[in-house]
C-alpha cells in the first residue's frame, strides 16, 4: 500500500507546478464560485484534447467521450487497494447525481496500457458502473492524456506481470462547454462529490 500512496506527494508538487492551487478569497468572475470551498486559480492548466481507445477498440477523442458532465479517474485494473475504492466511490456519486434528477458519466483512463487492453477495460467498466466509459490506448496516447491532466504514474520494477503502478488519485470533473472545473481528493465522500457535481451542473 505504501508503494501506491507515496507518490501522491509528488503529484501534489506536480499540481503546484501546473499552477493549480486554492485561494481563500472568492472570485467574482467565476460562475462556479458557489460550488467550491474556495476559488480555483490556474484551472486552464488542467485538461484538454486527448485521443484514446475505448472498450470496443475504437479510437475516440475527448469530444466523443465528454458529452455531458464527466468524472475522470486515472488508474489501472490490476490496482489492488486504491483504484477499486476510488472508482466505486465515483460510481456511487454518479448514482446520487442521477437520483437528484441530473446526469453525469464516470470515465476511467488506464495508466497501464500494457495489461489493460480494450477487452480488459470494457469488462472493468461493465463491472463498476453501467454508464462507465473505460479507455486505454498506446503508451504515447496514455502519456499525453496523463500530461494533459497533470497526473503522475510510474510502474514498479518487476520480473513478471504482477507489477504495481504508482499513480495519483485525483478525480476530475469536466464539463463539455467548460472543460476541467474541479478535482476531488480521496477523502471526499460520494455524497459530498454528488452535491458539488450537482452544483456545477445547475450553474453551467
Amino acid at each position: 500500500m505504501l508503494r501506491i500512496i507515496a507518490p501522491v506527494a509528488a503529484v501534489s508538487a506536480a499540481v503546484a507546478i501546473a499552477a493549480v492551487w486554492y485561494v481563500s478569497q472568492p472570485n467574482n468572475d467565476d460562475q462556479f464560485a458557489q460550488c467550491r470551498a474556495s476559488s480555483v486559480a490556474g484551472a486552464g492548466a488542467i485538461g484538454g484534447p486527448f485521443e484514446l481507445v475505448n472498450g470496443a477498440g475504437a479510437t475516440v477523442t475527448e469530444k466523443d467521450v465528454i458529452t455531458e458532465p464527466s468524472l475522470i479517474y486515472f488508474g489501472y485494473t490490476f490496482c489492488p487497494d486504491i483504484c477499486p475504492f476510488d472508482v466505486a466511490r465515483n460510481a456511487e456519486a454518479i448514482d446520487l447525481v442521477q437520483e437528484n434528477g441530473m446526469s453525469a458519466t464516470p470515465v476511467f483512463i488506464t495508466i497501464d496500457p500494457e495489461r489493460d487492453t480494450p477487452e480488459v477495460v470494457a469488462d472493468y467498466a461493465e463491472n463498476m458502473h453501467e454508464k462507465m466509459i473505460a479507455l486505454t490506448g498506446s503508451a504515447a496516447q496514455i502519456k499525453a492524456a496523463s500530461q494533459a491532466y497533470r497526473t503522475y504514474y510510474k510502474a514498479q520494477p518487476a520480473d513478471d506481470e504482477f507489477y504495481l503502478v504508482d499513480h495519483s488519485t485525483f478525480s476530475y470533473l469536466v464539463l463539455p462547454e467548460h472543460g476541467f472545473v474541479e478535482f476531488f481528493r480521496r477523502e471526499v465522500t460520494a455524497e459530498q462529490m454528488a452535491d458539488q457535481i450537482g452544483c456545477f451542473i445547475e450553474n453551467s
